[in-house]
């Protein structure tokens, strides 16, 4: 498989880009190889720069639910394009955009529009402060909530991926306010709430991890969130920047029946373009500038563009519901051609992570017990044979409904001929 132009592109790159990537897990780096530099995606499929075609799991982090460049999106957004690329001031679909959320989310009453799922989860963070007039929050070991200074503690995704689970840069006078427990480990949980029971305004949590690979909450545990946060006056924040929208219309919190007080989203609310959201009860986003005191602003929050591509994709999926009957079986063949060996995989809806232990991964121990040479390795197979996966353990498998029945089946003949030759 040809990779010298995306070699030469690489080498380019670092001279003046940081690793030669403006996010690091896109360097390739725990795989070994040079990352491929794409030049056009459309439907299920990536090509770099190179004209090697793949089949893309990776989907833009899970952005690409309908898959890439999906007609009738990218007509709209050339539509508004023609209009005029922002404007710094109000437009109709910002209020559109946030009505189909609450339509599919009754939990998100009232919602700001920001432009990424750092942002988002950054700004609820500090409405969950000012709302209950409290400093700490409990996050949890492996869970990635964007790139904010006082979450970047054992963080997950590409923090784990290069082995830098914390970030230099970061003062601790920052990090002492975030408390961290382990996720699926309800006593945990109990003992910071006990040791700062009046100091905690909230609990923020990947409902389903996916930033140490996929890990599945455990049976009750949301639940117990939801508890323990009421009993203390504490927030819950359902961090559903991937969950959301991808494992239903109402995400995680519909799938598992447990509401938050705040929920932030990102990727597919966007339609692939830059957004994100954050929102809940009305009492609480009432906090939020101009109508209370908890100050956030930005200038491209709500641009035209990201939200036209937003609201068609919301369109889409609100339409045909049975687009996610169809993920589910694709992912579920995807994961039966997998199964078997000294590998597990973790599955929920469309999202997949084969983790390369004997044991059952149910938290971040049991994830970074995954041989990561192995993935490595598995990953070059994939990449050879034309499918395009995440080039990290930590990152999760996402499907899309432009993923054809034929595409599935090769994908599936890759895993049974990977795996097949390992037994």
């Amino acid at each position: 498989m040809k990779d010298a132009k995306s070699k030469e592109l690489f080498e380019r790159a670092k001279k003046h880009i940081p690793g030669g990537v403006n996010s690091p897990v896109r360097a390739f780096g725990s795989v070994g190889l040079t990352p491929r530099f794409i030049k056009s995606a459309r439907g299920a499929y990536i090509t770099d720069e190179d004209n090697n075609t793949y089949i893309d799991y990776v989907c833009s982090w899970g952005a690409g639910i309908l898959g890439h460049a999906h007609p009738l999106v990218i007509e709209k957004v050339k539509e508004a394009a023609e209009l005029g690329l922002t404007y710094g001031a109000p437009t109709e679909k910002e209020i559109i955009l946030s009505e189909l959320i609450y339509e599919c989310m009754p939990s998100v009453e009232v919602s700001r529009l920001v432009c990424s799922g750092t942002e988002a989860v950054m700004s609820a963070i500090r409405v969950a402060r000012g709302f209950t007039g409290r400093t700490k929050i409990i996050k949890f070991k492996g869970c990635y909530h964007g790139h904010s200074d006082g979450l970047l503690v054992k963080a997950g995704s590409g923090a784990l991926t290069t082995s830098v689970p914390d970030s230099k840069g970061v003062p601790s006078d920052f990090s002492k306010h975030t408390l961290v427990a382990l996720y699926n480990d309800k006593k945990s949980v109990e003992e910071l709430f006990i040791r700062n029971k009046n100091d905690i305004a909230a609990v923020i949590v990947e409902p389903v991890a996916a930033n140490m690979g996929v890990v599945l909450p455990e049976d009750g545990f949301l639940n117990f969130l939801r508890d323990i946060t009421d009993r203390y006056g504490a927030l819950l924040i359902f961090d559903e920047v991937i969950t959301g929208f991808r494992l239903g219309l109402g995400g995680a919190q519909e799938y598992y029946g447990v509401k938050p007080d705040i929920t932030t989203l990102g990727k597919i609310i966007g339609g692939g373009m830059p957004v994100g959201a954050y929102g809940g009860r009305k009492e609480i986003m009432d906090m939020v500038s101009p109508v209370g005191e908890v100050y956030q602003a930005g200038t491209l929050s709500g641009n035209p563009i990201a939200t036209t591509a937003g609201i068609e994709t919301l369109k889409i999926l609100m339409r045909d519901k049975s687009i996610y009957l169809r993920l589910e079986e694709k992912t579920k063949r995807l994961e039966q051609a997998a199964a078997g060996g000294a590998i597990r995989v973790n599955r929920i809806g469309s999202l997949m992570s084969i983790f390369f232990t004997d044991r059952h991964v149910t938290d971040y121990d049991s994830a970074i017990s995954s041989d990561t040479e192995a993935y490595a390795e598995y990953f070059k197979f994939l990449l050879e044979n034309g499918i395009y996966a995440a080039p990290s353990q930590f990152e999760a498998m996402f499907v899309s409904d432009a993923h054809s029945d034929e595409d599935i089946e090769k994908t599936c003949q890759v895993f049974k001929d990977y795996f097949g030759s390992k037994k």
